[in-house]
């Protein structure tokens, strides 16, 4: 076995675009060019150099600038915010959509809106940092459950409500997972906040464009008990930036009591252009969605054939377990011989001992690229 490099210590590389969607280059250990197919980035549509795109964020760059310039009350907002909430709020059949500078931002927001001191908050194990860095500043109770385990959520929540009837709890899940690839059990967690009146938080960052009905996320279709959905352009969506979408009470508090999205500088005229633009794109291929779906759950059936445990979920996102550190960054350098470029996840990102290959599969992602995976990994 070749000598591995050291994970703790390991430089990141800058990749620029190759000249097909597919490709990133780089430089390997000697400094030389290589161009790889890209099996880890998060672009599930491959829109972040769809030419609509660019040219919706090149004319929007000719009127409006760079930049926003200001917080959304000062000088930052502009036609082009206000084009992309309304669209989006109509597209995903919510009373109003707020646009902010990041995914992260966005969470924070979001747990701050819903909880104070006083609110039990009941969190999936395995949700994003972000949810958790607001369950942390709000100064709430944090209360974890199990991974997708329905029964022990119930019994958190009927625990808390014996205990205070009169204070609302809130759950808080992802939809599509981004480490594991799983997908939370949205309408059955519903109904239990529903049975508990408890208030629901959903975080569609990565199911965002590809999963659920037509792309519209998991949550599409459920009105109660879902207080607030989050999600990105980031991702699905090949810009940047990120949304609430929720109810106009909730928005409105939101809109004067949100200092993370009072505070800070509106998100970039070109990139909101570009989410819009992507927007449209994924209404007018309401399959795009279902396709990759089908192509995912090809390449976990083959990984199931030649002798892996199959990778849980059905999305985008495929978790290969490994374990170790060193297993994990092993299999990434085969598969980078092999012209694949993947990315080990190891602790503190996946808990320790849990180190895996997260492959991600794209639209675009050439076939020749899932044959060359499974040439590797069935030599093991």
């Amino acid at each position: 076995m070749p000598s591995i490099p050291n994970p703790r210590t390991r430089k990141l590389r800058t990749w620029v675009p190759g000249e097909k969607s597919s490709e990133l280059i780089g430089v390997d250990k000697n400094q030389n060019q290589i161009t790889l197919i890209d099996l880890a980035s998060n672009d599930y549509l491959d829109l972040a150099r769809h030419p609509l795109l660019i040219k919706a964020a090149r004319e929007i760059l000719e009127t409006d600038g760079i930049g926003s310039g200001g917080s959304r009350f000062i000088t930052g907002s502009r036609t082009i915010h206000q084009r992309l909430e309304t669209k989006l709020a109509q597209w995903l059949d919510r009373e109003i959509v707020l646009i902010y500078p990041s995914g992260f931002q966005a969470n924070l927001a979001a747990v701050l809106a819903l909880t104070d001191r006083h609110t039990p908050v009941i969190c999936d194990r395995l949700i994003h940092h972000s949810l958790l860095v607001g369950v942390k500043a709000s100064g709430a109770k944090l209360i974890r459950f199990k991974h997708n385990n329905l029964s022990e959520l119930e019994k958190l929540l009927k625990k808390s409500r014996q205990s205070n009837s009169q204070k609302q709890p809130l759950v808080i899940t992802e939809s599509l997972f981004s480490m594991e690839g799983t997908t939370a059990p949205i309408k059955e967690i519903s109904k239990l906040c529903v049975k508990y009146d408890s208030k629901l938080l959903i975080d569609e960052a990565h199911a965002f464009g590809v999963m659920g009905p037509e792309g519209r996320g998991e949550s599409f279709g459920l009105k109660e008990p879902i207080s607030i959905i989050s999600g990105t352009f980031g991702k699905a969506f090949g810009s940047g930036g990120a949304f609430l979408a929720t109810d106009k009470i909730t928005g409105e508090n939101l809109i004067q009591n949100c200092g993370a999205f009072r505070y800070t500088t509106a998100l970039a005229p070109p990139l909101c252009a570009s989410a819009l633009a992507a927007l449209n794109l994924i209404e007018s291929n309401p399959s795009w969605g279902s396709a990759l779906k089908e192509k995912s759950i090809a390449l976990r059936n083959r990984l199931s054939q030649i002798g892996w445990q199959r990778p849980l979920g059905e999305g985008p996102i495929i978790s290969i377990i490994l374990g170790s550190d060193e297993l994990a960054m092993d299999y990434q350098e085969r598969l980078e011989a092999e012209g694949l470029l993947t990315v080990a996840i190891r602790p503190p990102t996946v808990p320790e001992g849990k180190s895996r290959l997260r492959l991600v599969i794209r639209r675009n992602t050439p076939v020749q690229a899932f044959e060359r995976l499974i040439e590797v990994l069935k030599d093991t």
